[in-house]
């Protein structure tokens, strides 16, 4: 039994190896942040990347989520005769839930996996072996301005979708569904705190943290050949998707633990 454990074929052995990987990827992630020489050029065309691949979609998407959002509650708070909580309602659940996960998906499908797909294809080329020969370390090279850049633009994201997801809120709720203007803006700015910004920030930056240590984790460990590229892309996206939710989950149970609610 203990030369089975010893050479690692119990059940679940290699799911472990993998995740003690992956966190030891996102420790040498956080060291190489404070090597130098940073690489600053990189890091801007990351950024820049998946800026351009996510603006688009994200403010698109953030227009249809902030409108289902508010026609639902409105939609609900009507039945109770509070439609003057329809503003605090479907504003606090776009900030706090519906744009983080929005970032998190539109960075980590369209950002880590264009991330995984060229450290994969590095990788297959040995490219990333030939960088260790010259003595150049491929993490703090190639690895860290890409999750940096994750993690940026997954954090101005949130901005920009929770702005637009608001705002299409508003227009439902106040065109759509009769409700004043004043009563909107005066439930949610009595329900509202400023941590409530702040946790969705946090939340997006972690989502971006997640989304490109896993993308680059697949991508530096293809299976190998095209094909295995391939795999490791569609693997990074469903497990970046899994994580997502997973610390969603533990951040929103975290928060709503530690802030107690306002009282209108």
């Amino acid at each position: 039994m203990s030369s089975r454990l010893a050479a690692g074929n119990f059940p679940g052995a290699g799911a472990l190896s993998s995740t003690g990987k992956l966190f030891a990827l996102g420790l040498d992630v956080v060291v190489g942040i404070f090597q130098r020489p940073f690489q600053t050029r990189e890091f801007i065309d990351q950024c820049w990347f998946i800026s351009r691949v996510c603006i688009l979609p994200a403010a698109l998407v953030s227009i249809s989520f902030g409108s289902v959002i508010s026609l639902q509650l409105g939609s609900l708070i009507r039945q109770f005769g509070a439609q003057s909580f329809s503003g605090a309602a479907s504003t606090l659940a776009v900030i706090q839930q519906a744009a983080p996960v929005i970032c998190a998906l539109l960075v980590a499908g369209a950002g880590g996996s264009a991330i995984c797909a060229d450290l994969g294809a590095r990788t297959i080329r040995e490219e990333i072996d030939a960088m260790e020969v010259l003595g150049v370390n491929p993490i703090q090279r190639l690895v860290v301005p890409r999750v940096l850049a994750s993690i940026l633009v997954s954090a101005l994201l949130f901005g920009l979708v929770s702005i637009v997801g608001v705002a299409g809120g508003y227009y439902f709720n106040v065109v759509l569904q009769g409700v004043t203007p004043g009563a909107y803006v005066q439930g949610f700015s009595a329900l509202s705190k400023p941590s409530d910004l702040l946790v969705g920030f946090i939340k997006a930056a972690l989502f971006g943290l997640a989304a490109g240590i896993v993308a680059a984790y697949r991508g530096l460990n293809p299976a190998g050949g095209p094909k295995g590229v391939g795999d490791a892309v569609n693997q990074a996206v469903v497990i970046t998707f899994i994580l997502l939710f997973a610390i969603n989950l533990v951040v929103t149970a975290v928060y709503l633990n530690l802030v107690p609610p306002s009282k209108f």
